[in-house]
């Protein structure tokens, strides 16, 4: 699994969140919710420290990540982080390896 996380979206965390260099932002599995890969789940995010990541990228000084707990949501998939220019919020987009 690759995670990939853009300029603008890195920025974005690093405001809305108030992240500073070194820190670290986890996207987690909840229950809830609905994404195009699995229905009745979504992602969150959470300030925490990389225990055991499956994937991470850093951007902006932050370090984004994934728990190996919850590969198992990616199935198959790379998750790529972009700003959705309409609402200027982050867009996750699940890019299906082959």
């Amino acid at each position: 699994m690759k995670l990939t996380v853009s300029d603008e979206a890195a920025a974005w965390y690093k405001n809305e969140l108030d992240l500073g260099e070194g820190d670290a932002l986890r996207f987690f599995v909840r229950y809830g919710g609905n994404s195009v890969i699995h229905s009745g789940f979504s992602l969150g995010v959470m300030p925490g420290i990389p225990d055991e990541a499956a994937a991470a990228a850093e951007k902006s000084g932050i370090t984004f990540y994934i728990e190996e707990s919850d590969s198992w949501y990616f199935r198959d998939h790379d998750l790529t982080i972009l700003m959705e220019e309409k609402t200027a919020e982050p867009e996750f987009s699940y890019i299906e390896r082959n």
